[in-house]
């Protein structure tokens, strides 16, 4: 009998010089090489496009479009399988960005399919016929599309992979993203090397599909592969001595093989068959036994029966009668509340409280027509009680209706109608309090409660004056686009917190949103805002002392005048943000953003900007004493007549900034880049005066620190400048070599 042997391989000719010094390589170093070529081909098919993506959108300008929906949904998905933060919803990119990064999700899968297919066909991806190596079933043919998916996709990644998933997710390392690397990887390298253990170097994938990689240029003999080891250990001579023990093993192999053939074996479902036959056996030689197991066994399935059909008959009458009850009690309490009743004032309020009791959406929907109905003040305070009692279900029902008042009263303000804009505002404060109490109450359970554009603000005077007060209360997750807050009291209140998982900076993290909201003179203090989005929100005036805005998006939000002292702005969006006259003392801005903010006439002492970004902002007037604006960038920034006085401008760029008039008394500027920079008028020291007491007056000088500093590039200094600076040890062409001072 011949056995199957694999054709040499041309392919390993089109490389003549690479191909002669891999094929000296051992195959499991061949294996190992192709496999990180085949891995860095996938990996370059994802990043190349995506560098672009990410090119073209850093050098867009102006058009701008949002994220293609495909690119959302799988950000989403990779969010949510890794428990990582979602990105801001609302992204704008480059047109390109949207075609290259669609690039990176086709392209691998065309890398994936091509290379598996040539596997499939050949037995070889590019990267194996490079390094001369095959991968060949027991006949010494391909594998096929079958054994290849078995291979690759479920054996040597589907398996070591999901099995790390899965260890990470259930074995409390969830939600850490080292771990699950260091889990991924080990498995991979243990799947890998588990090679090692077999006596024909298979790896459990290999296994698995039934394959083998051999070396593509040598004849492949199935036998002889599965018996190297041991015909390896063996020399020649002993081979040949012990030819004739193999036959005598032979022919005894031969009598057991007789042997087994000769013994009658069951055929499948013998067994079976004779367990039936037992059965019907002994039910043959104990028939009333038999008789009385069958009778006991459908009096059990009747009585069964008729006892389940008797509780689900007893349970729908007694809904019905629960149901009729409460029909009945709304039809009463309705007839008390008709205009044609002859019940009193008391009497009225009395029926509207009792329909909040009641468990019925229709209760609660002729609530909410009474309200937008009654002109008595005392029954509008009823009603507002009611709704109140029913619940987080009236919230739906209360925000349509305070969207329609707010539409009435806005076209009622400039009309001479007094008593009825008068009505409408006592209606609009009732259902303000009702949704403002349901929210106290049941507060941290509204995790995707949508009150978006509704009117929550403050109003003064008699007789519809309200103030919300929602002071210590969980709102993480709910939605307020648009929302009239002005004025509003939510100091310590939570709009960020964990999800379902209960592990904060996860997917399900409960984020509130509050873009374009009205939160003019609020009271935020010591409010955890982290990652909410508040995209040109108004926010003027408000009080944000302490609060926690990290990671926040505050693109085009109006901050002026707003109160910001030790408030915390880490890694925070505030791109074309307004702060002008702004209380920044001691807030925290390291690696925020700021790109073209306005931050005129700001008090920013000791404020910290580490790494921010500060390009193209204007400051002018703006007091950054004692500031830290170590390696941020303020290229382009617009710092005239500011007071930079003590700041750190350690390694600062200050490519082409406006430093007129500004002050940098006691200001380190050792390693900025100063170039372009406009320093006309700018003051590098001041005297300080002594105290009008003190008997001996003398003046002590603060100095920049400029010593080392490369001046040679910076516009506008005058002479005196460029004396002082040469005196102090800075860089500049005008500088002799005698005037430094050593």
């Amino acid at each position: 009998m011949t056995v199957p042997t694999t054709r040499r391989s041309h392919h390993s000719r089109v490389y003549p010089q690479f191909s002669t010094r891999v094929n000296r390589w051992p195959v499991v170093v061949r294996r190992v090489g192709a496999w990180a070529i085949e891995v860095s081909l996938v990996v370059a098919s994802v990043a190349l496009p995506y560098g672009l993506g990410a090119y073209s959108k850093s050098r867009a300008v102006e058009t701008k479009v949002p994220l293609n929906h495909v690119l959302t949904s799988t950000e989403e998905g990779i969010a949510q399988l890794l428990a990582i933060p979602l990105g801001d919803g609302n992204r704008q990119v480059a047109p390109l960005t949207n075609l290259f990064w669609t690039g990176s999700l086709i392209l691998p899968w065309v890398v994936v399919g091509s290379q598996l297919y040539l596997l499939a066909k050949r037995g070889q991806t590019t990267p194996k016929r490079w390094f001369g190596i095959r991968v060949v079933t027991n006949d010494g043919e391909p594998p096929g599309l079958m054994r290849a998916m078995i291979r690759e996709p479920v054996g040597r990644w589907g398996l070591p992979l999901g099995s790390a998933y899965l260890l990470w997710r259930y074995s409390g390392a969830f939600p850490g993203l080292g771990i699950l690397a260091g889990l991924a990887t080990t498995l991979l390298l243990a799947e890998s090397f588990s090679a090692r253990f077999s006596r024909q170097r298979r790896a459990l994938h290999d296994r698995l599909a039934g394959t083998y990689v051999v070396d593509a240029d040598r004849v492949f003999n199935f036998h002889r592969y599965n018996n190297r080891d041991s015909t390896q250990r063996k020399p020649r001579s002993s081979v040949q001595i012990e030819m004739p023990s193999l036959r005598t093993e032979l022919e005894d192999e031969d009598a057991a093989i007789a042997a087994i053939v000769l013994t009658p074996e069951e055929e499948p479902g013998e067994s079976w068959q004779q367990s039936r036959k037992g059965l019907w056996l002994w039910m043959r030689q104990h028939p009333g036994l038999t008789l009385l197991l069958v009778a006991i066994a459908g009096m059990a399935s009747v009585l069964g029966t008729f006892v389940g059909t008797q509780i689900y008959i007893q349970g729908q009458a007694n809904h019905r009668d629960s149901q009729q009850q409460q029909n009945q009690a709304f039809l009463e309490l309705v007839n008390q509340l008709s205009p044609e009743s002859p019940t009193s004032i008391s009497e009225r309020r009395g029926a509207i409280l009792a329909l909040g009791t009641l468990n019925d959406p229709q209760a609660t929907q002729l609530l909410v027509d009474l309200l937008s109905q009654e002109d008595v003040p005392e029954l509008i305070d009823a009603v507002q009680q009611a709704l109140v009692s029913v619940g987080p279900e009236a919230l739906p029902h209360l925000k349509k209706l305070n969207q329609a008042l707010q539409n009435d009263l806005a076209s009622l303000q400039y009309t001479d109608w007094e008593e009825v804009y008068q009505t409408q505002a006592l209606r609009q404060r009732a259902t303000q309090r009702a949704i403002a109490k349901i929210l106290t109450i049941y507060s941290g359970q509204f995790h995707q409660l949508d009150l978006s554009r509704i009117d929550l603000g403050q109003t003064v005077g008699e007789p519809a004056d309200f103030v919300l007060l929602l002071e210590q209360i969980d709102l993480s997750g709910i939605r307020l686009r648009g929302t009239i807050l002005s004025g509003a009291h939510l100091e310590n209140s939570q709009f960020y917190g964990p999800g379902n998982d209960q592990r904060l900076g996860t997917f399900d993290d409960w984020i509130a949103d509050l873009s374009g909201a009205d939160l003019k003179s609020a009271n935020l203090e010591k409010t955890n805002l982290r990652k909410v989005s508040l995209r040109r929100a108004n926010l003027i005036q408000a009080i944000l002392n302490r609060a926690d805005l990290s990671e926040a998006n505050l693109m085009g939000a109006n901050l002026s005048s707003a109160q910001l002292l030790d408030t915390n702005l880490q890694n925070a969006r505030l791109e074309d943000a307004s702060l002008t006259g702004a209380d920044l003392s001691e807030a925290n801005f390291s690696q925020a953003n700021l790109h073209g903010a306005m931050l005129g006439k700001v008090s920013a002492l000791g404020g910290q900007f580490q790494h921010a970004n500060l390009s193209q902002t204007n400051w002018i007037g703006a007091d950054l004493s004692g500031a830290d604006l170590t390696q941020a960038n303020l290229r382009q920034a617009n710092l005239s007549a500011t007071k930079l006085a003590g700041a750190k401008l350690h390694r600062t760029k200050l490519v082409q900034a406006n430093l007129r008039n500004a002050d940098l008394s006691l200001a380190d500027l050792r390693g900025a880049d100063l170039s372009g920079a406009d320093f006309r008028g700018t003051i590098f020291f001041t005297l300080e005066m002594p105290h009008p007491d003190q008997f001996i007056r003398t003046t002590a000088p603060t100095s920049a620190i400029v010593k080392d500093v490369n001046f040679s590039k910076v516009r506008n200094l005058d002479p005196d400048q460029i004396r002082y600076l040469c005196q102090n040890g800075g860089l500049h062409p005008k500088c002799k070599p005698e005037t430094k001072v050593e």
